[in-house]
């Protein structure tokens, strides 16, 4: 009985202590959020002129069995006669060891001019599918547990909110992209592996040092309880309207590089790494992520040019 219950507190803490601390970070740990707003925050839907679909691909700590994986893929565009509304789509993928987490959320905003800009209103709503691959793990020689003898599966239903501003020079948000706190599993000894509630803050600014060169200070701020606040300090030139170079520090303890290439007015593409300076550094060769933008238009002609800050 004590190794029966020894071996599943075991798997719990490796395993859906993953699962708490990835699903908590997994919006977060993408480099590049900020070429992929809808990520953070569903007011950002409809934010750009014309339909915009990006996927992100990410490696966590390259060289550590069993470290995170996340693959995204999301898509908004606006609507409504003054493209006052708009629509987003978001689907995420994190692999954790044997647990994997699959997100789909949809969301809706609603904008109104304040000011020198705009203020969007947003909503999302979705599910999340979350499954334990326990028929893969290796007990110790001689255990046996038919707690182990299945999978284990869980379908969560829930709901965020979040505000966006918007000028052709600063940007601000704020979100909780999921509202409630729900439970992964409802036995006495899983019951710690929850869907924390999370509190983003992002802001960023964009100044002219030359007519070629743009540079845009940025700031991603995660609160959420139990945890200290994650902060994430990022700088970005922009290069001739083609190229995005920059650098993050994500709290104190992760030196990160960013570029991202606007091939044409409709591709852009864009790669990261992620150096950890802490002592998990010396366990594994850093992250890497890589990321597509591809921006729909109709009916507008080619010579027109459609930067995007923000």
């Amino acid at each position: 009985m004590k190794g029966k219950f020894f071996c599943r507190l075991l798997v719990v803490v490796t395993v859906t202590g993953f699962t708490t601390l990835g699903f908590g970070q997994q919006q977060v740990l993408f480099t590049q959020y900020m070429f992929n707003g809808l990520a953070l925050n569903p007011a950002y839907a409809g934010s750009d002129s014309t339909l915009n679909l990006t996927v992100l691909a990410r490696e966590q700590w390259m060289g550590f069995e069993g470290a995170p994986s996340n693959q995204m893929f999301s898509a908004h565009t606006p609507l409504g006669p003054f493209k006052e509304m708009g629509l987003g789509l978001l689907m995420e993928r994190e692999k954790i060891a044997v647990t994997e987490l699959l997100n789909f959320y949809a969301s809706y905003a609603y904008k109104i001019l304040l000011g020198p800009g705009s203020l969007a209103f947003g909503l999302q709503a979705g599910l999340t599918h979350q499954s334990q691959q326990l028929t893969g793990l290796a007990l110790p020689p001689g255990v046996t547990d038919p707690s182990f003898d299945e999978n284990v599966t869980t379908l969560l239903p829930n709901f965020g909110a979040g505000v966006y501003y918007r000028t052709s020079r600063f940007y601000a948000g704020f979100s909780v992209p999921f509202l409630l706190e729900n439970s992964f599993d409802e036995s006495d000894i899983i019951l710690a592996a929850r869907q924390l509630r999370h509190y983003f803050l992002t802001a960023g600014y964009l100044f002219d040092l030359s007519p070629s060169l743009k540079f845009k200070p940025q700031i991603l701020v995660k609160s959420v309880t139990g945890a200290p606040v994650n902060i994430d300090l990022n700088a970005n030139f922009l290069i001739r309207e083609k190229v995005w170079a920059g650098l993050s520090l994500r709290n104190m303890n992760s030196l990160n590089a960013l570029m991202e290439i606007q091939l044409n007015r409709r591709f852009k593409i864009g790669m990261a790494y992620d150096l950890v300076t802490s002592d998990l550094g010396q366990v594994n060769s850093g992250s890497g992520e890589f990321m597509l933008n591809y921006r729909v238009f109709s009916g507008v002609p080619e010579r027109v040019i459609s930067p995007r800050y923000f």
